[in-house]
């Protein structure tokens, strides 16, 4: 069981890396045969079209592209819902950036989560209450909590990427530092 330990963790992180380098590198592989320019292409193609979108012309052109391809039917939803998930982990407005603990069942059982707003006013709840997202271990789900303000406390020590990898793992890592 050690060496599945041990190599299974390997195997799959570089499954992983040659799946996504296959994908990347295949979308251009009716126009470029040769191994790996496909994927340097696309990578490069990320990095500059980051750099042009801090100018402020593109800006614009990127804000007409966001209303028209928010403007179409079916591809709105799809769209939309991307790219709020990327802006919710990356970005200045990130989402997934303050680890909370949180009571929500009984006072003896806390949770580990994300505070994802502090004003949920709009929902008629006032400003007492606030959004915890408390993702679901060994799964790619969560459950949104609307929670007395009261009843969250901040962990400023433990990173978002910490907290996430402890709940994924159903707290099976040691948060403390590396084996």
């Amino acid at each position: 069981m050690r060496g599945v330990l041990i190599l299974a963790p390997i195997a799959i992180t570089i499954s992983l890396l040659h799946w996504i380098f296959q994908s990347l590198d295949g979308l251009l592989r009716p126009f470029i045969d040769t191994p790996g320019l496909g994927f340097l292409i696309v990578l490069v193609s990320f990095f500059l079209v980051g750099w042009f979108a801090s100018f402020l012309p593109i800006n614009g052109l990127l804000r007409l592209l966001n209303r028209w391809l928010e403007s179409l039917p079916g591809v709105n939803f799809i769209y939309t819902s991307v790219r709020d998930f990327f802006k919710a982990f990356v970005g200045n407005k990130r989402r997934f950036k303050h680890t909370v603990r949180v009571q929500l069942f009984t006072e003896d059982v806390w949770l580990i989560g994300f505070l994802t707003d502090e004003d949920v006013q709009d929902l008629d709840l006032g400003k007492d209450f606030v959004a915890v997202y408390v993702p679901q271990a060994y799964n790619v789900a969560g459950q949104l909590y609307l929670v007395r303000r009261e009843r969250v406390h901040r962990m400023p020590d433990l990173r978002p990427g910490d907290a996430m990898k402890y709940t994924a793992t159903g707290g099976a890592i040691d948060l403390s530092g590396p084996d």
